[in-house]
């Protein structure tokens, strides 16, 4: 066993332990096995039971609220874990401190991280609570909102029902997001050429609806990966990327980011890709697997999520990854997620048709990386056949024009196209 985010060795019970408790019980639970050194060997405790009844009365006299949590000796090996849940009334304080784990480290969290604390623990989202400035204008979400769902007026009537306006009256955050003038973060584009030195345009909407700030982004990427072919005078429009794709990227980028830091959802336009960054990791309560899997969502700001879906920008379920993924189903590359504890990633590559390849040159292919060139003598460790097989499908994918080469003889090297 190694310690991680939510297990922790103790060779015996010290206040230390009390911080990452009150972290465990912040955000996803975890472990605390007493008895067993950092290199994760039991030792033992003279009396497991006696240090049973010390964790639980200092766990009671020193941390509040007092967590959900639960004790079990392990006899054989004399140790003791304390397993702690994730509770709904945070933050758990320690000495006046809230504490979140960071990797196998126990820390002290941030004024942010905080006030994200005393939301939750009483059932609020940043996007409720009132906003700053009251004499709020919506011209564009009236015209947006009017077009799309065929009403006559749009009025403070419609304000309430969109959870935009309290019932006294009172504009919430997610109104002042939605506002014809907005102090919140927006959107920062850049299209880049052949390297990031040159730039061909770059862009910050912001101060505006974000519905507009939105809408003039999805401009701008129509004019960078779509154009029409005339085909026996019929116009076909053409996407190199996948409008859906990108339209539903921008739009979980933008509704469920996190409002309440001074950073912009970022938008880099390349060539061969676009990636698109949304500031805040994953909500808590959820896992990376989770939300790659596409299957549920949790949402971190509801109010403007609700707003999107009644447009008919997002689905309602959480389905965005999946929705991303099924528009490259039939391309041979696929877009890729990357997520920290600070922002999620999103990467869309130019599609290219599926050509039919063996299951071994798909697995070359998915070796290869679209952005360092790789030598055949580390694609080797990835595969199961010989030099000679992986150099030839190496050679064939080249041919199909899906993979470059640079450098020569015994320097060779290749990179994916896309």
């Amino acid at each position: 066993m190694r310690e991680g985010k939510t297990l922790e060795f103790k060779s015996a019970v010290t206040a230390s332990f009390l911080k990452t408790v009150s972290a465990f019980a912040n955000y996803d639970g975890g472990s605390i096995v007493f008895g067993v050194n950092d290199a994760g060997e039991p030792i033992g405790l003279e009396d497991p039971v006696r240090t049973c009844l010390d964790i639980e009365n200092r766990i009671n006299d020193s941390i509040s609220p007092i967590p959900d949590y639960s004790l079990v000796v392990h006899e054989a090996s004399k140790t003791v874990e304390l397993s702690v849940k994730p509770g709904l009334a945070t933050p758990y304080l320690y000495r006046a401190k809230a504490y979140k784990r960071a990797d196998s480290a126990t820390v002290e969290v941030d004024r942010t991280e905080f006030t994200r604390l005393v939301l939750a623990g009483n059932n609020l989202n940043f996007e409720q609570l009132p906003a700053a400035k009251q004499n709020l204008k919506f011209s564009y979400l009236g015209s947006v909102v009017q077009k799309a769902l065929g009403l006559e007026y749009f009025n403070e009537d419609t304000l309430k029902t969109l959870n935009l306006l309290s019932a006294d009256g009172a504009y919430n955050n997610a109104a002042a997001i939605l506002a014809d003038e907005s102090d919140f973060p927006g959107i920062d584009v850049a299209r880049f050429g052949e390297s990031v030195s040159v730039i061909l345009k770059r862009a910050t909407y912001e101060g505006a609806c974000l519905l507009d700030e939105f809408d003039k982004t999805i401009e701008l990427f129509k004019d960078a990966y779509c154009y029409e072919v005339v085909r026996d005078v019929q116009r076909e429009l053409i996407e190199t990327i996948p409008m859906r794709a990108f339209r539903e990227a921008l739009a979980n980028a933008v509704v469920h980011r996190t409002w309440d830091i001074a950073a912009r959802v970022r938008v880099s336009m390349y060539p061969d890709r676009v990636e698109i960054s949304s500031p805040g990791g994953l909500p808590a309560g959820m896992s990376e697997e989770t939300y790659l899997s596409g299957m549920v969502s949790v949402m971190r700001n509801p109010i403007l999520a609700n707003v999107f879906y009644r447009l008919d920008i997002i689905e309602a379920f959480g389905m965005g990854v999946r929705r991303i993924k099924e528009a490259y189903e039939q391309s041979l590359t696929k877009p890729m997620f990357t997520i920290t504890e600070h922002a999620i990633s999103v990467v869309l590559p130019l599609v290219k048709s599926d050509i039919g390849l063996t299951d071994d040159q798909r697995r070359v292919y998915d070796l290869l990386s679209a952005v360092r060139p790789m030598a055949v003598g580390e694609l080797l460790e990835g595969v199961d056949f010989s030099r000679s097989k992986l150099t030839k499908i190496l050679q064939h994918l080249v041919s199909l024009g899906v993979v470059e080469t640079s450098g020569v003889a015994r320097g060779t090297k290749y990179r994916r196209l896309a």
